[in-house]
């Protein structure tokens, strides 16, 4: 029997393999999800588990599977359908025809400051009278700020458009309309039940909305707006807006939502843009990502081109991000670049120490986890900037939503991040009588409250997820799209699942499983400490060998290298090594012993 991986709580262990996946899931097609892979298995060239896995993604017909694997910009929803959409042109085309100066206004995490740069961008080619502006994480924080509305007003701004914010600024949008400044908001995260007094408000989330897709970034929010603005002035150059795409693209895989209806087309036709003809500030983080000439993914954006930009809002300004990707010469973008990628080294440093510290008072304070289903530490001391990805490391470790709290302005400000299923917006609202400020989406808040209402906001939010959590939330899962054999995992098979791109949430890269597998007798132990097993594996199914990789699996070895059966969970990789497209290589999941070893 194998020796089971136990909970971490070194900040120094892997955060994410070490944890013990404790269930694999796994639901076998109804006799009606059955009947719709049969009618589509010609359109995946007879294969069943393509059709298998299509299904599973909610698509239901051999029309809906071309959509999927070709997503044409034609598939974009009319943005005239988005509530307050025609307010909003109208709006805009009376400031560009009196000649009013705009403000184009943006948070400064990844989705602000793509958005800020898209809507800048595309107006500045037909209006010259704008600016943008975005926030100082110290000195404003998140959202509309009175010091940034009184910049507006001394600069004569009579439109500001906001992105990836400002749906719950009633105070400040109220403050603006007396000095005679408008507001038009592009926002995607919930709203209250009271608005503010905004000429227009553009969120797919919207109470009666029946905009199709309820998921957008604020950059896909703010693309919708310059969509109509085209439309409604006939503005025929569908490339100039297309080009923006890239931006949209970064914001959607960063920002974390569902890579479905449109989000799929957006973030298909920009993910090509960004390997093609990215814009001048893009292309300055691809080089010092070293993803030059290489296939960049939602994955790549992700881990390398997101927290770059992120980085910037985090360490100095986010307005340095704008600056960078509306840059239009290549020398001055890389060297905008290279700041930035030293603000990510630095904020890596900064990440590194808190988590260590964060884990440090967990240690030393058990009773923050144990019998809890949630976790709330504070520290005034530790950066802003950081709190969230903190947040989202302690999620990861221990399977709790977590609140990350430091102390700003006078107040306790925090980060928010949540378990897979859980809604940690609604366990926030529960507590909102504590609270100066919040907002946010499903799995991720940001909120502010007084230092003294920490344990009285501990206690309530621990109480709201406690009675509303289920016990599988909070214990790593896998969940299986298919059962296949080995002699199902073909060039061809590969091939089709590269269609499946861009992967993410709403369409994760395919988890599948095979039980009852060997190893060949060549598997063996790789990696500085011997902690990665490389397999050679095979199944009763082919006399094929299938070469896959376990990271910091190598407490299975033993009884791997005894030649005792077991199951495994994996993706299907194309191979690094050589040049070959149909090398394969599984990238194993989790590993089990077969049942007939139980």
């Amino acid at each position: 029997m194998f020796a089971m991986k136990g909970r971490p709580h070194s900040s120094g262990r892997n955060q994410t393999t070490d944890a013990m996946i404790s269930k694999w899931n796994y639901q076998p097609l109804t006799t009606q999800q059955r009947g719709y892979a049969e009618e589509m298995a010609e359109t995946c060239g007879g294969n069943s588990v393509i059709a298998e896995l299509l299904v599973r993604r909610g698509v239901a017909t051999p029309q809906g599977a071309e959509t999927f694997f070709s997503p044409s910009i034609n598939d974009l929803h009319d943005p005239f359908l988005m509530p307050d959409m025609s307010k909003a042109v109208n709006r805009l085309n009376k400031a560009m025809g009196a000649k009013e100066r705009i403000m184009v206004y943006g948070d400064y995490d990844v989705d602000g400051t793509t958005a800020v740069a898209l809507v800048y961008k595309y107006l500045q080619n037909y209006y010259s009278n704008i600016e943008y502006y975005i926030p100082s994480r110290d000195d404003e924080g998140y959202g509309i700020s009175l010091k940034s509305i009184d910049y507006a007003a001394e600069r004569g701004v009579k439109l500001i458009i906001v992105l990836d914010c400002g749906i719950k600024a009633n105070t400040e949008i109220a403050y603006a309309k007396r000095l005679g400044i408008d507001f038009i908001i592009c926002d995607h995260h919930v709203p209250d039940e009271v608005l503010p007094d905004a000429v227009a408000i553009l969120n797919p989330k919207m109470p009666g909305s029946t905009y199709p897709c309820k998921y957008l970034s604020g950059c896909g929010v703010g693309f919708k707006f310059m969509q109509a603005f085209a439309k409604s002035n006939g503005l025929g150059n569908h490339n100039e807006l297309e080009s923006l795409l890239d931006l949209v693209a970064v914001s959607i895989a960063a920002d974390i939502v569902p890579i479905v209806d449109e989000n799929r087309v957006m973030a298909f036709h920009g993910l090509r843009r960004l390997n093609s003809n990215p814009n001048m500030g893009l292309r300055s983080i691809i080089r010092l990502c070293k993803l030059t000439n290489k296939d960049i993914t939602i994955s790549d954006v992700i881990f390398k081109i997101g927290p770059r930009i992120n980085a910037s809002g985090r360490m100095q300004s986010g307005m340095e991000a704008v600056d960078l990707l509306v840059s239009r010469d290549l020398h001055e973008a890389y060297e905008k670049g290279k700041d930035i990628d030293q603000y990510n080294r630095d904020r890596k440093e900064l990440d590194k120490k808190i988590t260590e510290e964060a884990n440090t008072l967990i240690e030393r304070n058990v009773d923050i986890v144990n019998g809890k289903r949630s976790i709330v530490i504070f520290n005034k001391h530790w950066h802003k900037g950081i709190i969230g990805i903190v947040a989202s490391r302690l999620t990861e470790l221990y399977f709790k939503p977590s609140v990350v709290l430091t102390l700003s302005n006078g107040l306790a400000t925090g980060s928010s991040r949540s378990v897979q299923g859980f809604d940690i917006y609604a366990a926030v609202n529960s507590t909102r009588h504590l609270l100066e400020n919040f907002g946010g989406h499903t799995y991720a808040v940001g909120l502010s409250l007084k230092e003294e209402n920490i344990p009285e906001f501990s206690r309530l939010f621990e109480e709201y997820v406690a009675s509303h959590i289920q016990p599988n939330q909070l214990e790593p899962h896998l969940d299986i799209d298919a059962e296949i054999e080995f002699a199902d995992i073909t060039p061809e098979l590969l091939s089709m699942l590269k269609r499946f791109n861009p992967f993410g949430p709403g369409n994760q890269k395919p988890v599948f499983c095979t039980r009852n597998v060997f190893d060949f007798g060549t598997s063996k132990l790789v990696g500085k400490t011997l902690e990665h097993i490389k397999l050679e594996l095979e199944d009763d199914s082919t006399s094929h060998v299938i070469n896959a990789i376990a990271f910091n699996m190598a407490q299975y070895f033993e009884h791997i290298h005894a030649h005792k059966p077991i199951d495994i969970c994996y993706t299907i990789e194309q191979s690094k090594r050589g040049n070959n497209p149909d090398n394969i290589q599984l990238m194993i999941r989790d590993i089990r012993p077969s049942d007939t070893e139980k």
